[in-house]
């Protein structure tokens, strides 16, 4: 089948990432205005078979474009001028509502978020907002409000959460690249499950502002993309911190780490679950994908063996900052009667723990710093499962009880959440795929900010996979056999 210029330019766009449409911008290839048209076409004929947008900002998306132009042909450079991307709808964009996944009428936030601002301020056209479950609580990207957030590679299933809607964009190529937060791996569960690279960033990497601290410190923003550069060249220009950020790690460049040779690590390969009060087995064909992975990092030269971390009973230190960071958002939502029931119990139960079981959680914190930092003593990175089974189907949990949703939970996602507690860097790179097609992931995990080693990493294996050729055969609806 023939292709015209418009399809040619169409499938072009798919296939370039963050870094190459910034080139192609720079040099004259293309227009922002053509780039956002396209992007925004796709965005609206995936809406009946992904759903992965709350807000689409058109008009708004394409002002910006010319405005891009402009500073274009006036040879102004900026790392991501008039490239569109995407940001989850937990993030504040000056004169949208943020809902975060909740029904009922928000209001219009007054200022940009401080990642949104830099990422303005790197000239990155802001297309519109991603679907994510309510307040970001589940590893699923369903509910009431806005339906439910189909996987590029099977619709059939959930693309993950609470950063799904972020994922399933980038999956099916309707933005590069995309903006999502982490707080039990909302990251990297979705990256896992639809086949990208996340990047859960050290805290304070990327601000949080207009809050401080999200849920209590155990929410970070990062990033959604198909290759490690683009996910690194979008963290560099989120990053940074408001004057009045409590965390404020040392500045670094992650695109250069990107290539940079990691040299030769030792790796300890954690497959035993951290505990948790609800059992969680590890699939057998997940296993074997991140098994995999461990031996091609042993190709690569670096040593690999079985250790855990002493992770003990860190899940302890968790609950009380989930369910108080949760019971702060809820206080703030609108129309509290129409949440989840779920939402509700939970926000009760953050209530009763926001005393001294909060403070006994966050004083743990740095007991567990050097309990599990003295692991780094002995290894430089953790590669472990990021989640324990391929992505449930649409609807599998949405309909749970609380106790069964968290039983569900622990039983698909056990493997994330201590790295939040923690506060440290991790990022999920592709592991292959399993019965039905569907993509799984391994998260290679490092100590207080290790983002440049884990980078660096991920880009070998990524030069070695090459995972990023790979495309899911359900991206849109109006695709094309061609396509």
């Amino acid at each position: 089948m023939t292709l015209d210029r418009t399809d040619q330019a169409e499938n072009a766009d798919r296939a370039a990432g963050l870094a190459e449409t910034a080139r192609a911008l720079a040099d004259g290839e293309v227009t922002s205005r053509a780039l956002v048209e396209r992007t925004l076409a796709r965005i609206e004929a995936s809406r009946s078979s992904l759903n992965a947008f709350r807000i689409v900002r058109a008009e708004a998306a394409l002002a910006e474009a010319d405005a891009a132009d402009r500073d274009l042909a006036a040879g102004t450079r900026k790392p991501l001028l008039g490239v569109p991307v995407a940001v989850k709808d937990d993030t504040d964009v000056a004169g949208e509502p943020t809902a975060f996944g909740c029904p009922g009428p928000f209001p219009r936030a007054a200022e940009d978020s401080e990642a949104v601002r830099r990422l303005r301020a790197a000239g990155a056209v802001i297309v519109g907002k991603t679907n994510t479950c309510e307040l970001g609580q589940w590893p699923f990207t369903e509910g009431p409000a806005f339906g439910a957030t189909r996987n590029p590679w099977s619709p059939d299933h959930t693309p993950g959460g609470s950063s799904g809607g972020s994922a399933a964009a980038v999956a099916a190529g309707l933005v590069p690249a995309a903006l999502g937060s982490d707080g039990a791996g909302s990251v990297r569960i979705p990256a896992s499950w639809t086949g990208l690279i996340g990047i859960k960033p050290q805290r304070g990497r990327i601000s949080t502002w207009p809050r401080g601290e999200s849920f209590q410190g155990i929410t970070v923003n990062g990033t959604l993309a198909r290759t490690v550069a683009d996910a690194a060249l979008l963290l560099d220009a989120a990053a940074g911190n408001h004057p009045h950020d409590p965390h404020r790690p040392a500045p670094v460049r992650l695109l250069d780490a990107a290539g940079r040779d990691p040299g030769r690590l030792r790796i300890a390969l954690a497959l035993k679950p951290p505990f948790t009060a609800l059992p969680a087995r590890l699939h057998q064909e997940v296993r074997a994908r991140v098994v995999e992975l461990a031996d091609r990092l042993a190709a690569l030269g670096h040593h690999v063996e079985e250790a855990d971390p002493p992770y003990g009973q860190i899940g302890l230190t968790f609950v009380p900052r989930a369910t108080v960071g949760l019971a702060e958002r809820v206080r703030e939502v609108p129309s509290p009667a129409l949440l989840d029931r779920r939402t509700r119990e939970a926000a009760r139960l953050g209530r009763l723990l926001g005393g001294v079981p909060l403070r006994a959680a966050r004083r743990a914190e740095a007991g567990l710093h050097r309990r599990i930092g003295g692991f780094f003593g002995s290894y430089d990175v953790v590669l472990a499962p990021t989640t324990a089974t391929a992505p449930p189907r649409i609807g599998a949990m949405l309909e749970l009880g609380g106790l069964a949703t968290d039983r569900a939970m622990i039983a698909a996602c056990p493997y994330a959440w201590p790295w939040n507690v923690l506060g440290w860097p991790g990022v999920n790179v592709p592991a292959g795929f399993v019965t039905g097609g569907l993509p799984v992931g391994a998260q290679l995990l490092g100590p207080a900010e290790s983002e440049p080693l884990l980078v660096s990493l991920a880009a070998q294996l990524e030069a070695e996979l090459h995972w990023h050729e790979r495309w899911p055969p359900h991206r849109l609806a109006s695709d094309s056999p061609a396509a």
